[in-house]
């Protein structure tokens, strides 16, 4: 088999299988999370829910840790009514048990850049269209200050 038609067939069997590696464990780390949730029940905390993070956060690599450290600073001063945990093994800060917003890590999905997510919970709504994620490569004091502005908004 010549090389051309190698990875032809390994690209493939990566489409057909629908997911990519990176996809499929962060959908078991969700199911694992969903599990220890269930687990916990009642008795669930919010410092259970930032320990996880944390040894998530902790688990990253050199931009990736510091932006979501430097996030995690931001959320519990900004909003300390948000419950830390983990959403498909990424930081996320929830609501009523629903995520308003998550940190994806560059290395996550082997991406050029860390991304800063919101879901429907959050407040962001600007007319008939409005950015939901946002790309992060550095912790600027700019930066900074327009994720405080996004988390207040979405909180509010």
């Amino acid at each position: 088999m010549t090389a051309k038609k190698s990875t032809r067939k390994a690209t493939a069997a990566k489409s057909s299988a629908g997911f990519s590696a990176e996809e499929r464990a962060a959908m078991k780390e969700h199911a694992q999370e969903i599990k220890a949730e269930a687990r916990r029940g009642s008795r669930a905390s919010k410092a259970d829910g930032e320990a996880t993070l944390l040894a998530k956060v902790a688990e990253m690599e050199g931009t990736d840790r510091e932006l979501a450290q430097r996030l995690h600073e931001i959320v519990t001063a900004e909003a300390p009514e948000l419950t830390p945990k983990t959403w498909y093994g990424m930081p996320a800060y929830a609501r009523d048990g629903k995520v308003v917003f998550f940190f994806q890590s560059a290395g996550k999905f082997k991406s050029r850049y860390a991304t800063l997510g919101f879901n429907d919970p959050a407040n962001l709504d600007d007319g008939d269209m409005w950015p939901t994620t946002y790309a992060l490569k550095a912790m600027t004091p700019a930066v900074e200050k327009r994720i405080v502005a996004l988390v207040r908004q979405a909180v509010s």
